[in-house]
Parts: structure tokens; sequence; C-alpha cells
């Protein structure tokens, strides 16, 4: 999904957190793979909220720069994202800087440039000169579930053909907004049967605006998590999204439509959603 980003970055870098808020969910022991996706927007809300010191521990938003909000990443590991190929907000040229300054040691890379007029061979040039020099851990381009030619699966191969061999990476991300859950877990199945030798990060998902609305998205959400938990080839995943209804509407309207509302991991006075609930569970 495009998510667009203000033009003024937001001044959010602390030097000091406050500790987590204690959560008021039963905490769950688990692999650590479930994260937050975090839009520019978020400043009033509290990441640390979802701090269970167990299965949810990554925040990402989208920027090179710490997640908007009212407590920094709420202790969360913030990971670094150059979204497009270069951002007034998260400028290229800066890209280097920013992760020594910051210390993130995981970068995603290009938001849905498949569906957003970026070629694999543009892409692939333009990995090979700016994320291959970055000694971290690397996920190539966030690529949507579209089945058109060049889009999807298909833009991805057409990138890496293009690479000859010359990208590295460590990921290979997805993003995904179908109808049901096996919708979701043949696309993620899919990935894996492409590329068998790497590990795969999905980095947005929910049904896309369904009937039932915000329990519908729970009970997915339940049942994507327990899949991808299981899925030995999953190394991380962040459901799509962590906000308000609110903020969601207000902000990326064409998201909210697209999705519904009911996706959102907080309610409009900052706890947590039933949807987001699911993340402890």
């Amino acid at each position: 999904m495009k998510v667009t980003i203000a033009t003024v970055i937001l001044a959010v870098a602390s030097s000091s957190l406050a500790l987590p808020f204690p959560n008021p969910f039963s905490r769950r022991g688990g692999p650590g793979k479930r994260g937050l996706c975090w839009p520019f927007y978020n400043a009033p809300l509290d990441p640390a909220k979802f701090n269970d010191g167990g299965s949810v521990n990554l925040i990402y938003d989208y920027e090179t720069f710490p997640p908007p909000s009212s407590n920094g990443n709420g202790g969360l590991n913030f990971i670094g994202m150059q979204r497009c190929l270069d951002c007034e907000s998260s400028p290229i040229a800066q890209l280097q800087a920013r992760q020594k300054e910051l210390g993130f040691s995981t970068l995603f890379t290009l938001n849905e440039p498949d569906i957003n007029n970026i070629s694999p061979q543009t892409a692939a040039a333009w990995y090979k000169q700016n994320i291959n020099p970055l000694a971290i851990k690397k996920a190539l381009p966030a690529i949507t579930s579209s089945t058109n030619p060049g889009q999807g699966l298909d833009w991805l191969k057409q990138m890496l053909d293009a690479c000859a061999g010359q990208c590295f990476f460590d990921y290979i991300n997805l993003h995904h907004y179908g109808p049901d859950l096996k919708a979701f877990t043949d696309f993620v199945n899919l990935a894996h049967s492409q590329h068998p030798d790497k590990q795969i990060v999905v980095t947005e998902f929910a049904l896309q605006n369904p009937a039932g609305g915000q329990a519908a998205q729970a009970a997915f959400y339940r049942d994507a998590f327990k899949f991808l938990d299981a899925a030995p080839f999953v190394e991380m995943y962040f459901p799509f999204v962590a906000t308000t209804p609110s903020l969601f509407a207000k902000n990326d309207a064409a998201g909210a439509a697209f999705v519904g509302t009911g996706s959102a991991l907080y309610n409009d006075d900052g706890s947590i959603s039933a949807a987001g609930q699911a993340m402890f569970q």
C-alpha cells in the first residue's frame, strides 16, 4: 500500500525513553516475529503498549528516522526503511549516516515499486549502488501480491534477473491484502517456493475491507499469526496498521477505504483494539 509521508520530518528522536507501560493483556512467550507498522501521523500514540517482552519486539515507520510517537520506539527494535529511491524525508544521501547514528541493524527498501512505476532494472541498479554497501541485514523491495505481468513476484524476478547475482540481501519482503486466510497463506507459500533459500518478511497484511469489520480482521490476524509463527522461513511480520481508526481515515483515506479501519491496532482513545489484542494471543 502506498503510504503518504509528511513533507516535514517530525523531531522525535530521544536519548532517553520511558519504561514500557505494563500491558493489560497476558504475556505471550514466542519467537519474537511480531512488529508494528507505524505511520508518520502516529505522534499521539505509545508503541510501548505492545511491548510484551516476548513476541512483539519490532517497529518500522517507512523512514530512516525514529518513529513519531509519544514514547519513541517504545523499547521496540527499530528497523529503518528507505521507502523510495530518494525521499525528502529520508534522503538516500543520508542513509549510511542515519544507519550509523541510529544503529538499526536491518533495513527495508522500496515500498511497492511494482505498482509505483519503478522498473525492476532501475531498482536493481539503485540497490547495488545504495543498499549493497551497508553491512547489515537487508530486505529486497516490498512487493504487492498482484498477479499482473510485471508486478508482484514477477516484478521481483525481473529485478533479481537484472541484479545478476550482485544484489546482496537477506529477506524477501511481501505485502498482501485479500479476501481470506487461504489467499494469504497461498501467497506466502508461493513466495517461499520461488525463493526457498531466503527468509521472508511480511511488512503489510490484512483482509481487504471485510464485511465483518474489526471482528473479521481480528479473527484473520489470529489465524495468520499462527501460520506465520509456525513457518520457519518467516522471519518477521507486521499487520497493517498500528494506528487508530480516526487517524487512519484522516491521514490515509484511500488506504482506510481499501483495507477498512477495523484493521487498526489501537482504539481512538489510544488503548489497544480488539484487532490489536490478537498480537498477544
